[in-house]
């Protein structure tokens, strides 16, 4: 295996109280992840539901409730918390997102991805 530093964006790109969508293809690995900004810090996720496997945006990039407080699923509404992913209310009420480790370097925001092969 072998391990490929992937940059997203810059830190600026990311203001506090957005989210924002990415799709990976490095080290033979695709994955779609997305990030959240609070003032609390930077979250990564996969797009993925754990109810349903969908991803969660039904707009590109918009991946919180009304208010900015919860990551909703836009299939059917499941709320989850930012800060750890759980899942408090929905079908899928006690589960978790899968966090993806995000490193901010500088001002660069990357993510790890470790893979079998070139891209």
């Amino acid at each position: 295996m072998s391990r490929h530093v992937v940059r997203l964006c810059d830190l600026a790109d990311m203001p506090e109280g957005s989210s924002r969508g990415f799709s990976l293809a490095a080290a033979g690995v695709r994955d779609d992840i997305f990030l959240v900004r609070t003032q609390a810090g930077l979250f990564g996720y996969r797009n993925s539901c754990p109810h349903t496997g969908g991803p969660l945006d039904w707009v590109p990039d918009q991946f919180l409730n009304l208010d900015g407080s919860f990551i909703q699923c836009a299939t059917h509404a499941a709320l989850f918390r930012i800060e750890d992913g759980l899942c408090v209310s929905g079908p899928c009420a006690g589960r978790w997102l899968d966090a993806v480790a995000v490193d901010v370097t500088g001002e660069q925001v990357t993510v790890t991805v470790e893979g079998s092969g070139g891209q």
